[in-house]
């Protein structure tokens, strides 16, 4: 599609799908012409989930100048600077995850690493229990799940799941917003239940928000980075420092990116690669055909964790681009060196992989350790 239809119309999902590097990233970078708002589309989270998340503005859905305020109350909690402070505390989380692996020689990466690490960073930030972890994958996993199939049971099913995950949520965090209302925790729901810059139904947006993009996307990027190192057979050298770990993280972020798609609405008439695009219609940039075009990667299909310069798309670009992105850096580069530190070997199966439905990302990825 790239090369023979880079910008192309599906009528069955009435949706232009945007493939080439040049064109994701002009969509991307111009928030003007390509709004993030989908109140008014039919690519409306509302629309696909019996409207409960319509009522709720959140960073990724609105454009200037409201994006700005919904998201820069919290921007500097966000910044490389701040989290260094949080490093050991990462350090912390990720050795007693290790230190529960250390007495088995089998383990599911996906089930004991990869999903409990993030969701517990998360959670800690935002200051709710991780013992829910359990509770929250289950949301989070409910708001980006696909219909399994295209009949229009599947699709009412998975409104059904989506709606009942986002009425929990947002009951869970107005609850906890409502408790917090004058207290002087540092926890990033204490900084939305105090601030006066926010609505309430924002402010339950916004911890919603945080929960789905601050677990589920560094999950990913945590499985699809040991699924790269062992298919490649880099693990070793990742390990030994031969091969740079901060640049094979990178690498993973372009050749498998947790997310593949990223949709705006044209706000006005506008052409892309030759093709006119009415204001209204649904645009879908595909960033993991753009983070493989070979206009900009050489040899793009090829795994190559040295590569310079690596301008991936996986964190977006423009005004949204992604607030986590350092968290999520940091994360990975924490968990990897920590896990691979501790054991002689790690070897992934990877005889028999499932796909997750919404993400790029796996079910489950047994690992043999020693």
């Amino acid at each position: 599609m790239r090369r023979d239809a880079p910008v192309q119309y599906d009528e069955q999902r009435e949706t232009w799908d945007v493939f080439r590097y040049e064109d994701v990233d002009r969509v991307l970078r111009d928030h003007e012409t390509f709004s993030a708002d989908r109140s008014g589309s039919s690519a409306s989270l509302g629309d696909d989930a019996g409207g409960e998340m319509s009522v709720l503005k959140t960073m990724i859905s609105t454009d200037p100048p409201e994006h700005e305020r919904l998201r820069g109350f919290v921007n500097e909690r966000f910044q490389p600077g701040a989290l260094r402070e949080y490093r050991p505390r990462l350090e912390e989380l990720t050795d007693e995850l290790v230190d529960g692996l250390e007495t088995r020689d089998q383990f599911d990466f996906v089930e004991s690493f990869a999903v409990p690490l993030p969701v517990t960073v998360i959670a800690e930030l935002l200051g709710i229990p991780a013992e829910r972890r359990d509770q929250f994958k289950e949301w989070s996993e409910a708001l980006i799940a696909r219909p399994e199939d295209p009949s229009d049971e599947a699709v009412q099913r998975m409104k059904r799941k989506r709606g009942a995950a986002q009425k929990e949520m947002g009951q869970y965090f107005a609850r906890l917003l409502t408790e917090r209302q004058g207290g002087d925790g540092d926890d990033l729901i204490t900084l939305a239940a105090t601030t006066d810059e926010l609505s309430q139904q924002e402010k339950i947006g916004f911890c919603m928000i945080l929960l789905l993009a601050g677990n589920i996307t560094t999950t990913n990027l945590l499985t699809n980075a040991i699924w790269c190192f062992e298919e490649q057979g880099l693990t070793e050298a990742v390990r030994s420092g031969e091969v740079s770990r901060k640049k094979a993280i990178e690498e993973v972020l372009r050749y498998r990116s947790p997310i593949q798609e990223i949709q705006r609405i044209a706000s006005e008439d506008v052409e892309v690669g030759g093709k006119h695009i009415s204001a209204g219609e649904v645009v879908n940039v595909w960033v993991g055909a753009a983070n493989r075009d070979p206009a900009v990667f050489d040899d793009p299909e090829t795994f190559r964790p040295e590569r310079r310069p690596n301008q991936h798309l996986a964190f977006g670009k423009g005004v949204h681009y992604c607030l986590g992105a350092p968290l999520a850096r940091l994360e990975a580069d924490i968990a990897l060196d920590r896990l691979l530190a501790r054991f002689d070997s790690l070897e992934a199966d990877l005889s028999d992989l499932h796909p997750l439905n919404g993400h790029y990302g796996l079910q489950s990825l047994p690992c043999r350790v020693n």
